[in-house]
């Protein structure tokens, strides 16, 4: 179990709360608003009223124990900004931050932020990648450039195995798992071969995907 500090209690930021929350991680949420507070203090472990801008209430809150801090205030680019910076010195080894562009991001990563996101774009893209790439079903972002990938079998891969189309060295893919309706098979059976409803769960990237599409 780690453990993590939410800052900015917006729908992005209670969203992402009640989530690690819900996986079983330590969550400690924080925001101005008392309201929004009380809000979310039973879907997650603490929830508590700060002005995180604060250094010394992030102290206080003893945000150098938890594992990871998302400063999830991404509107506020001066909130979000002195707020990196006191996580930063005091001692958070790893930093999430919502941006509202490539401008915030760019300020947030000077800053010490170890990743910034911005919401909306990846939301794009994962859309785009899904109407634009045939068969992906689902992708699941693991960092900005790989994640996990569920696609239906191309024509001409059904009746052939896992082994025989050797997307390891072809395409930089690997085959993590095999979904066949509601059975589910983990590690894949490398040997079976492939149905037209046979779902392949595959670890790759962005690129790699656009060099299996063409």
């Amino acid at each position: 179990m780690k453990s993590y500090v939410v800052i900015g209690l917006g729908r992005f930021g209670a969203e992402i709360a009640a989530k690690l929350y819900a996986c079983g991680e330590e969550v400690l949420a924080v925001d101005l608003d008392e309201q929004i507070v009380d809000k979310i203090a039973d879907r997650v472990t603490r929830a508590v009223a700060a002005d995180a801008r604060d250094r010394d209430v992030l102290e206080k809150l003893g945000v150098e124990n938890f594992d990871r801090a998302v400063v999830a205030v991404g509107s506020d680019l001066a909130a979000s900004a002195l707020i990196t910076m006191n996580l930063k010195a005091l001692g958070v080894s790893y930093i999430v931050c919502k941006a509202h562009d490539d401008t915030y991001r760019e300020i947030l990563e000077k800053l010490g932020a170890d990743r910034v996101i911005i919401p909306e774009w990846e939301a794009a893209d994962k859309l785009a990648l899904g109407l634009t790439h045939a068969g992906v079903m689902e992708y699941i972002e693991l960092s900005e450039e790989f994640g996990i990938l569920e696609i239906e079998p191309m024509d001409k891969w059904v009746g052939k195995s896992i082994r025989a189309l050797d997307l390891r060295s072809k395409y930089g893919l690997n085959v993590i798992a095999m979904r066949r309706e509601e059975a589910i098979s983990i590690p894949p059976d490398i040997d079976t071969p492939l149905q037209r409803d046979t779902m392949l769960v595959i670890l790759g990237s962005y690129d790699a995907l656009e060099k299996l599409k063409n």
